[in-house]
């Protein structure tokens, strides 16, 4: 099942890098505040890192940067989730998340269950290795892998459904 997909890489020089960038941290806002309204959804579908892989599967690592870390940033200004106290973890696994899912998109230059799969495996472990290090209990680094299950199914599926569509 994989689709032939159109992948854009813009510079920063480029203003449709911070068009899409716009759009895609409008949904990563948009998102979490619809995931909120169930109890734990946040850490339930881990919406904010939805548009990000879209973003940065589509039009590369530039556009995936600046929604990996923008997003975080209003959404804790505006609505104070994600927590300060997350912020540094959710912004290191949306930033390694921008740079795998834009690698991965280059080296296939397709979209399928099985890219995905890896671009949301990637990110998750690195990004659990990396957590461990910064979060005071490390435990809590593996909160994503047991509570957020259903967000990686979703992020996989869902992003391969969104990029095919996108083409």
């Amino acid at each position: 099942m994989e689709a032939t997909v159109k992948l854009h890489s813009y510079n920063y020089s480029d203003y449709r890098t911070y068009m899409y960038a716009a759009i895609f941290i409008a949904g990563n806002i948009l998102f979490p505040q619809l995931a909120h309204l169930m109890p734990q959804g946040g850490l339930i579908w881990l919406p904010i890192y939805f548009f990000t892989l879209v973003g940065a599967y589509k039009y590369g690592w530039r556009i995936g940067l600046l929604t990996a870390i923008f997003s975080p940033f209003v959404n804790h200004l505006l609505f104070g989730m994600p927590s300060a106290a997350v912020l540094p973890a959710i912004l290191l696994k949306s930033t390694l998340l921008a740079f795998i899912a834009s690698a991965v998109a280059r080296h296939s230059g397709a979209v399928s269950l099985l890219s995905m799969l890896l671009v949301v495996a990637g990110y998750q472990f690195a990004g659990t290795l990396g957590e461990m290090l910064i979060l005071p209990v490390w435990t809590d680094a593996f909160q994503d892998l047991c509570i957020g299950w259903p967000g990686m199914l979703f992020q996989v599926a869902g992003g391969y459904a969104l990029l095919k569509a996108m083409k």
